[in-house]
């Protein structure tokens, strides 16, 4: 049997090679503590409406353990989650948060170490009655998100590997990163230098 491919292997940066920009989360998405270890898992997604979080909310007792709930917040006015509900998606099992939005319980979020990555915070809570989508594509950070696609977060930045090709981008960001642990910073420097100056010459740059 095969083992599961592990996503959580390689860091955001590695996949440069194999993703365009459009698989990259905008950079107001963020880490909110530091040491946050990387996150990495299966998009759950919900869609919440503005100044409120009850898909949010939903969201933490459908998503199968393992998820990364991935939430496109409407406004960044009311939290969209906070200490307790980080508290009970940990206990469920849920990877950890992404969130184009804010959140509140910033102290407690910290202290049981749950990855949460957004815009920011705000003490403020949002309301709990707007009907939004769940498990249904989204837009997160300005990046596509669909149920089942692979979000790999970490103080590098957020990518999304779309759920059909994720273990085919692994290999190859994989391959990619091998080559270049392999390389000495000596050959990395020659290699930069001569495509440096030959694109330099290309351009007919003086000198």
């Amino acid at each position: 049997m095969n083992a599961a491919p592990d996503y959580a292997s390689l860091p955001p940066t590695a996949f440069a090679g194999v993703i365009g920009r459009d698989r990259v989360m905008d950079i107001g998405m963020r880490a909110l503590w530091s040491g946050m270890p990387r996150l990495a898992g299966p998009a759950y997604t919900a869609r919440c409406m503005p100044g409120d979080n009850l898909m949010l909310h939903a969201a933490i007792y459908r998503a199968p353990a393992g998820s990364v709930l991935v939430v496109e917040g409407a406004d960044a006015d009311y939290a969209l989650a906070g200490g307790n509900v980080c508290r009970i998606a940990q206990r469920r099992g849920i990877a950890g948060f992404v969130v184009d939005g804010v959140v509140r319980d910033l102290s407690e979020i910290r202290e049981i170490r749950f990855p949460v990555f957004a815009r920011g915070v705000i003490p403020i809570p949002g309301s709990r009655e707007g009907i939004g989508t769940l498990d249904r594509p989204i837009r997160c950070g300005g990046a596509l998100v669909e149920p089942g696609d692979v979000v790999i977060a970490d103080e590098e930045g957020i990518i999304v590997l779309p759920s059909a090709s994720a273990a085919e981008m692994l290999a190859r960001a994989g391959a990619l990163e091998a080559a270049d642990i392999a390389m000495s910073l000596d050959e990395w420097e020659a290699k930069h230098r001569a495509r440096v100056e030959g694109t330099l010459r290309e351009k007919h740059f003086p000198g």
